[in-house]
């Protein structure tokens, strides 16, 4: 693994945003989509940056991941636009069908993943598609004017493409 983060490192050494560009590969590049603590000690250590500057710009941006990450990930907009039309409703459905349940999140983050690694549901306070709330993405696509039906449809043919975990 060490290889690959050297590889990493040398493809952004010495240009502008090195930090966050080694960190979206690496995470891009590790199975379950996340930064393990060893691979941040790492390129801590290697790009000669503070480990405490490396966890302030994990934990700042909301798309890198500290915990894996199932082989789906659904987003649920909670912006007001897609509150107001109905997303709350989805993200219990989703919640629901999936096995999930808000309270179990003990760290107080905003995703959950299935016991399988094949979905994680995460929310977003917006994704700027107000006009065509609610509004969710899965697996980066996005879908609007969501319902309850056409969620349980596009959750259905997704959990009969599952991979093994």
């Amino acid at each position: 693994m060490n290889e690959l983060y050297d590889t990493i490192i040398e493809t952004y050494k010495n240009k502008p945003g090195a930090l966050l560009s080694v960190l979206e590969e690496v995470q891009r590049k590790t199975e379950h989509t996340y930064l393990h603590e060893q691979a941040l000690t790492y390129i801590a250590q290697k790009m000669e940056v503070p480990l405490s500057q490396v966890y302030s710009v994990v934990t700042f941006y909301s798309f890198f991941n500290l915990k894996p990450q199932g082989f789906h990930t659904i987003t649920v907009c909670r912006g007001t636009a897609c509150h107001t039309r109905g997303s709350k409703p989805l993200l219990d459905d989703v919640m629901h069908l999936l096995g999930l349940h808000e309270g179990e999140n003990e760290e107080g983050e905003s995703y959950y993943t299935t016991s399988d690694m094949q979905f994680t549901v995460r929310t977003v306070a917006c994704f700027g598609q107000c006009a065509l709330a609610p509004v969710i993405a899965i697996d980066d696509v996005i879908y609007s004017r969501m319902t309850s039906e056409k969620f349980a449809g596009l959750l259905k043919n997704l959990m009969t493409k599952k991979v093994p975990s």
